[in-house]
């Protein structure tokens, strides 16, 4: 069973870890043996658990799982060269990765939580003769789209990597609009669950306008509803969410 060293253990290595551990032996880098105990007792199997100062990445492949604003620190803490580094970093350019970490490949990859249940949906950029390796190793969390640019994978970094938070966010005030109107609250949150549930399958296939259109009958129910969002400028400002996050990543 092939090896995958994560440095880094926070919530996004954990998903990942969670995804993988079926199929691949994990090995976790990080600062405190006591946060790697943690990791192990969360992840639910046994890894290898190793402290960041002077770890030996020679001939490794590392899923670099740490802050944007850390690689210059930890650069300075890990010896030898890796094999190639997967790093989850938003908006950490290739070209920086390499000045600092110097493996022989980097692929930039951007996961979301979903990862946890092997839903992820990963964007990937960086050498191409990793191309095939990083859509089978992600590919064990979720699905994973190759990008042709850094530039690409910055904006899908607001979208997919990001996306969870904002689907939570619709999520949990649809739900709360229920309650206003006098639904139970763990009524609203069956009901919302299964809404998002369904929506999920069928999102795969139907382009979201024609959904929109199967469900809005003229003057109806949910025509007033709709109303309502664009009355709240709900749409420009999904898109003002993915400019923002873009940006922020550009600068990271």
């Amino acid at each position: 069973m092939k090896t995958i060293t994560f440095i880094g253990n926070g919530n996004m290595a954990l998903s990942i870890a969670q995804g993988l551990k079926s199929t691949y032996k994990i090995e976790v880098v990080g600062r405190s043996l006591e946060k790697l105990d943690a990791f192990e007792k969360n992840l639910g199997v046994r890894i290898d658990k190793a402290l960041m100062d002077g770890f030996d990445m020679s001939e490794k492949t590392i899923m670099l799982c740490v802050k944007p604003a850390n690689v210059e620190d930890i650069a300075t803490k890990l010896t030898g060269v890796a094999s190639v580094i997967y790093s989850v970093l938003a908006g950490t350019s290739l070209q920086k990765l390499r000045e600092n970490l110097k493996p022989k490949a980097v692929v930039r990859t951007m996961p979301n939580l979903a990862a946890s249940v092997n839903k992820s949906m990963t964007t990937l950029t960086g050498d191409i003769e990793y191309k095939g390796e990083a859509e089978k190793l992600l590919g064990a969390i979720g699905a994973t789209r190759w990008l042709a640019s850094e530039k690409e994978i910055d904006i899908a970094t607001g979208l997919a990597g990001s996306g969870p938070a904002y689907l939570a966010l619709i999520a949990e005030a649809l739900a709360d609009g229920a309650v206003k109107q006098g639904l139970k609250r763990d009524d609203a949150m069956a009901i919302m669950r299964g809404l998002f549930d369904g929506f999920g399958t069928l999102i795969q296939d139907i382009h979201p306008a024609l959904l929109k259109d199967g469900v809005m009958s003229p003057g109806g129910t949910t025509a007033a509803g709709y109303g309502a969002l664009e009355d709240g400028n709900v749409r420009s400002a999904c898109m003002s969410a993915i400019e923002q996050a873009y940006l922020k990543a550009t600068k990271l």
